[in-house]
């Protein structure tokens, strides 16, 4: 059974940094955003990423920006319709694949979202078209990052883990997956069978989870044991040599609060369980 990391995330702002290495954590995502890819912005980073590596954090992971003035940093979007967004989601990539490179880091890409898909779907010729252009784009930054990208799941009908057809086709690419279990459970209408089939084809190739309980209704990023997620089953089905991060909802977003809470849940969950072995 996996060990349970402490896995936290924040943004490289000084206040959550503080905050976060203050539990000593083994596993940081940051969370970045459109002016992180600034001139300034970069060196902020860089100087942040050198901060938690400085604390002997094991695995540093880089979660692409999800928005760009205002709208969602989708692969979907069509080229002619959304120039700027799509240089900005290439370009955004390709820094923090360099500063993947360069430290030993790891960069998270999502496959898709979920809010503006359908707009943007709608402008193709066919869903089959959009869907290749998607996978298209995953192949290029696959092979361009190598062992330090990974892809995150949607909740749209992009990109989404909980289908055996799709969970397959996902497999058959050998992509290195990120598995953000809140965001398949709600795909799936709240089905814990469901969910705990798809860990299951999927683990081989899953690398990193987001660990965030939810009803399984909308994208609620409910802290462990809050929603309706079954962990004593879930648990036992995640890849040991996976990392993890703690991926709540804040009420301040300076005070890991609800990720430390959600690591104490989970660890109560892991004795638990191997007190019955």
């Amino acid at each position: 059974m996996k060990n349970i990391d402490l896995g936290l995330k924040a943004s490289s702002q000084s206040e959550q940094l503080k905050n976060r290495l203050s539990y000593r954590p083994n596993v940081f995502e940051f969370y970045t955003d459109e002016d992180d890819f600034t001139k300034e912005g970069i060196k902020k980073l860089t100087a942040a990423i050198l901060q938690v590596k400085a604390q002997g954090v094991a695995h540093i992971i880089l979660h692409h920006p999800m928005r760009y003035k205002g709208e969602y940093t989708e692969l979907v979007a069509p080229q002619n319709d959304f120039k700027e967004l799509n240089y900005f989601i290439d370009s955004s990539t390709n820094q923090l694949l360099q500063l993947s490179f360069d430290y030993n880091l790891q960069t998270l890409l999502h496959g898709s979202y979920s809010r503006h898909t359908e707009k943007m779907i709608a402008l193709y010729p066919s869903f089959s078209e959009a869907k290749n252009v998607v996978y298209q784009k995953l192949d290029r930054y696959a092979n361009l990052g190598q062992s330090h990208i990974m892809f995150e799941n949607s909740i749209s009908r992009l990109f989404y883990y909980g289908c055996a057809d799709e969970d397959r086709f996902i497999l058959d690419k050998k992509y290195r997956l990120a598995f953000d279990l809140s965001h398949c459970f709600i795909k799936i209408k709240a089905d814990n069978p469901k969910l705990c089939a798809s860990l299951k084809r999927l683990k081989s190739h899953i690398v990193h989870y987001h660990l965030v309980d939810s009803m399984g209704l909308t994208h609620d990023s409910l802290p462990l044991g809050k929603g309706k997620i079954n962990w004593e089953d879930v648990l036992p089905l995640l890849n040991e040599n996976a990392s993890s991060i703690f991926e709540i909802k804040l009420a301040n977003e300076n005070e890991a609060t609800e990720q430390v809470a959600s690591y104490h849940y989970l660890i109560g969950i892991y004795n638990k369980l191997n007190k019955r072995a």
